[in-house]
């Protein structure tokens, strides 16, 4: 059982520091509530161990504590996300939130592709992605799992797009799974 204590790290992708609670560790990957600079839950983070420097307790914990309480905040509590390794992070995150953002930093560190989990293989995830503007794009994106480093969901900004996006317009994507799904399925 993980306590529960507020800590802050560096990333070596990442030029400030990241607050919250961890959640859950596996063996690559550990699950954190993340608090924004704005001191308010913002969603789930799941970073990879190996980027990850310098963690610590927060130093400004109490305050930061005491303001979520003030704020009437809930604790997020823990999701049904699995860490066992990366295809069934992306699976289960993508079962248990409408939208995903993944990052693949060696290849873009200030870019994330955000959308709706297709499908989950070994090798690849296919996500119908949802753009900086709310619109839903017409195929399907295919990314490798193993150039994933962070994976986020259930965040404001992503609740936002979901919010003024809804649904994909065609028809309702099934959930996400190990079966294939064509492009003109979606």
């Amino acid at each position: 059982m993980l306590s529960r204590s507020l800590v802050r790290f560096s990333r070596r992708f990442e030029k400030h520091t990241v607050r919250g609670y961890v959640l859950d560790v596996g063996p690559l990957f550990f699950l954190l509530a993340l608090v924004s600079d704005r001191i308010w839950y913002d969603g789930f983070e799941c970073f990879r161990i190996s980027d990850v420097s310098k963690l610590r307790p927060d130093p400004y914990g109490p305050f930061v504590e005491q303001a979520l309480r003030a704020r009437g905040e809930k604790w997020p509590g823990k999701p049904r996300i699995s860490l066992k390794n990366i295809q069934e992070l992306v699976l289960t995150a993508g079962r248990a939130f409408p939208l995903v953002a993944i990052h693949r930093e060696k290849i873009d560190p200030d870019v994330c592709w955000i959308g709706r989990v297709v499908e989950v293989t070994p090798e690849i995830v296919r996500i119908l992605e949802l753009g900086p503007d709310a619109v839903w794009e017409t195929m399907l994106e295919e990314y490798r799992l193993k150039e994933i480093t962070h994976v986020n969901f259930g965040g404001d900004y992503e609740n936002a797009l979901y919010l003024v996006s809804g649904e994909p317009a065609k028809h309702r994507l099934p959930r996400p799974g190990r079966t294939r799904v064509k492009a003109d399925q979606v």
